[in-house]
């Protein structure tokens, strides 16, 4: 997908909204196309909070078509199971909570709370792993030109030019503004761009709470060994149990064994999303699992409680000459290890559009094409998503493992065999075909 044509000018200029993953990809994809742009950033420089993201074969593959330098951003940065037997595998399964278990503590026969019971193999080729987003952000950053972003803008509102050209003035709480030709928003699940697009009364304007939350830590992968054995601590594994399952990975090359442990309740009353607690009051929301589940659980020195929230569906990712990409068009739960990829699926298709754009007008035929082909598929993954964390805290199809497996191993085919060359030129067809919304 690399730009074949020697550079030309083009009459309009577009503002990212975000500097994030998703922010910064799509920005780098098209600049490699010579179109100008520019990115605001709330925060005083880039970052990223959270530890590891997974990505899967799918955004491998769009990740080595937006630009090989992001590729090999993410080959510096990724982490894959460490075991040669394991590196093509999602997860080993196992399960967790021993009340499954008989007076024997075995959860089937020959299988033991803790031991595997089965994994669930990726199938297809595609560079996949996983990425702390710290570090996977840095050398993101490396690629984007100095001046190209702009930091301590944070959004409050659009409104049109008064020059009669149609641009969108983007209002800061800082009281500036800039105009831009269009704006594509990339500001995440607490996106301002999506309540202005569709409007606060909407109800998918602003994220809801899944019913879901989880507890994040880190222990150094020494010390993981040492409680669970080279196997287990050295390659990822999901603890399956009853409202609640644990997912371990290595991440930074193998040094840090990451983990997160997802619970279950109605409503999160908090106004922050991100709250801290005690490893008392952790260890107590796992009562009654297995001995692998605690001893992971007691070694986190230092836990957070993350809510989990998702974008439900909504009816455009566009309006006039302002596209929401990313998390801001399709927030979703984490129980696919998906949501970053689908972030750059989008940039993909973005900036494959944007290189076909050669008027102003064209955005706006461009903002159509993209909403047409991406929004069904990362809608479906946020539905989706949800389901799957069901299926983990056995409460989709039930503590049924037979059935758990089947589902769990054939769940994800659509979203890794994804043939996004299609797409692109999907996309691009559409682009030269469709009138776009006025």
């Amino acid at each position: 997908m690399s730009p074949t044509e020697p550079p030309q000018a083009v009459p309009f200029h577009i503002a990212i909204v975000g500097g994030g993953i998703a922010g910064l990809i799509t920005a780098i994809g098209i600049l490699r196309y010579n179109i100008p742009i520019t990115i605001y950033e709330a925060a005083a420089h880039f970052g990223e909070i959270g530890a590891g993201v997974s990505i899967g074969p799918n955004a491998g593959r769009a990740l080595e078509l937006i630009s090989p330098d992001v590729a090999r951003a993410f080959d510096i940065c990724r982490t894959d199971n460490q075991w040669e037997s394991h590196r093509r595998n999602f997860f080993t399964c196992r399960v967790g909570d021993a009340r499954k278990a008989d007076k024997d503590g075995f959860v089937k026969p020959g299988v033991k709370v803790g031991d595997a019971l089965f994994t669930t193999p990726f199938k297809v080729e595609g560079k996949s792993g996983g990425v702390h987003r710290a570090h996977f952000l840095d050398e993101l950053v490396k690629q984007v030109p100095d001046g190209v972003a702009k930091f301590g803008k944070r959004l409050d509102k659009y409104s049109e030019a008064e020059d009669g050209s149609g641009d969108v003035v983007l209002h800061f709480h800082d009281g500036t503004t800039a105009q831009h030709t269009a704006v594509i928003a990339c500001d995440g699940i607490k996106s301002r761009s999506r309540e202005i697009l569709l409007g606060k009364d909407d109800p998918a304007a602003s994220a809801v709470f899944s019913g879901k939350y989880c507890y994040r830590g880190l222990i150094p992968m020494e010390e993981a060994t040492a409680l669970l054995g080279e196997e287990v601590a050295a390659n990822s594994n999901m603890f399956f149990g009853y409202h609640g399952h644990m997912l371990t990975f290595p991440i930074e090359k193998g040094k840090t064994m990451n983990v997160v442990a997802f619970a279950s309740k109605e409503q999160w009353e908090d106004s922050k999303w991100v709250v801290s607690t005690t490893k008392e009051e952790m260890v107590a929301d796992f009562d009654g699992w297995g001995s692998h589940v605690h001893k992971i659980l007691k070694a986190i020195q230092k836990p957070d409680i993350w809510a989990l929230f998702y974008h439900p569906r909504c009816h455009t990712f566009y309006k006039g000459r302002i596209c929401l990409l990313g998390d801001a068009a399709h927030a979703t739960t984490p129980h696919h290890g998906a949501g970053a990829g689908m972030c750059i699926e989008d940039a993909l298709i973005m900036s494959c559009l944007a290189n076909e754009a050669k008027s102003v007008q064209d955005l706006e035929k461009a903002f159509t094409a993209f909403d047409e082909v991406r929004r069904p598929r990362s809608q479906k993954n946020v539905i989706e998503s949800k389901q799957a964390g069901m299926l983990y805290d056995f409460e989709l199809e039930g503590d049924d493992l037979d059935k758990v497996e089947k589902n769990f191993t054939t769940r994800m085919d659509w979203i890794w065999g994804f043939d996004i060359v299609a797409q692109v030129e999907e996309a691009k067809k559409l682009f030269h075909e469709v009138k776009a919304k006025i």
